[in-house]
């Protein structure tokens, strides 16, 4: 119910904002024609993806947008456009602001450029469980403020997901302690704070494309990565930094975003299944998340990982210093409080 309501109060800002100019980069008409899911309905909303068609969430939005059809009678749905094929993601968050592409899928940490206390949600270990994760995302007492703050940017957040646990894993040894990553040359998302953030666990941060990722760990130019099991599987890291450490450092979440302008032109019914459907989408994506942890722990095991467990507290007290500095002002200390305070109530 909390995030019915919560959704409720945001679309209702929505229709009663107004939309603005923006600059953009025109899209590819080439790629709606040829990169979506090929749905059909009358009215087709389109939603822009990064990650491959196996991926829990466009699994769970191509659900939400087949759901859409059916319960409005082929009037409206959405389509899911995977693996970037309307542009990466920090482009499609200026095309969702002009109108140009209705929905996008976006990391936390854009979210950062156009209101920086986003930054709470982003930092190491401020949540404990994805079920903490999920529980403060519904929760519009924590984040209705926040995530209205966007409005007037244009933007309008529909729901957070789930993204997944980001671990280490590295070509070396098991790490267990800060200790252990002494040395090592971690990848790391680029930005300051993941950076500092690898410093203080104890190892060196090296911003890199995904894509460098595995021969930069096979050529010894790093030692290792962090991210998800899931794409330690799928990318193959298994098969050159078999030592997979449970550090659970990150746990930030996605976006699912649209723009005011957007979300008042729906069909009302298709805004109203909208509203009332997005609740089931991020709990049919947090069961997906399990089972694709499960199926990509056992495809890197069966490539010759080894997973072990850590020294939690040591990692959680390392980085606390970079967690006192990034809250730096009223607004983003109140919300880590009441995000703590959710994990405390559990």
């Amino acid at each position: 119910m909390k995030c019915k309501l919560w959704l409720s109060g945001v679309l209702a800002a929505a229709l009663t904002t107004l939309t603005g100019c923006a600059q953009f980069t025109p899209i590819d008409e080439s790629a709606i024609l040829e990169g979506g899911s090929g749905i059909e309905a009358e009215t087709v909303y389109r939603v822009a993806f990064n990650q491959p068609e196996s991926h829990p969430q466009y699994v769970a939005l191509s659900h939400l947008g087949e759901r859409m059809r059916d319960a409005t009678g082929g009037a409206c749905a959405l389509e899911v456009f995977p693996n970037e094929s309307l542009g990466p993601q920090a482009d499609t968050i200026e095309l969702v602001q002009a109108g140009s592409v209705d929905f996008s899928m976006v990391a936390g940490s854009l979210m950062e450029n156009f209101n920086p206390d986003f930054v709470v949600f982003n930092l190491p270990y401020v949540f404990d469980s994805k079920e903490h994760q999920r529980e403060v995302l519904d929760d519009p007492e924590i984040t209705g403020e926040l995530f209205s703050s966007l409005e007037d940017k244009n933007i309008t957040v529909v729901a957070g997901f789930h993204g997944g646990i980001r671990n280490v894993y590295n070509s070396v040894k098991p790490v267990e302690t800060p200790e252990d990553l002494a040395g090592m040359k971690i990848r790391v998302i680029e930005s300051d704070t993941n950076i500092e953030m690898l410093r203080l666990m104890g190892g060196s941060g090296a911003p890199m494309g995904q894509g460098e990722v595995y021969t930069a760990i096979q050529s010894g130019i790093l030692e290792g990565g962090e991210n998800n099991e899931s794409i330690y599987a799928n990318l193959s890291h298994d098969e050159v930094a078999p030592y997979y450490s449970y550090t659970q450092h990150l746990m930030f979440p996605d976006y699912l975003i649209s723009s005011p302008g957007t979300l008042e032109r729906m069909e009302p019914q298709c805004r109203d299944f909208l509203e009332q459907d997005i609740l089931a989408t991020t709990e049919e994506e947090g069961e997906l998340w399990v089972e694709e942890i499960e199926r990509s722990h056992q495809l890197a095991e069966e490539a010759g990982a080894q997973f072990n467990e850590v020294e939690l507290d040591a990692f959680r007290e390392a980085v606390q210093p970079l967690v006192d500095e990034s809250l730096d002002n009223d607004v983003t200390r109140r919300l880590y409080d009441d995000v703590r305070a959710a994990a405390e109530e559990d």
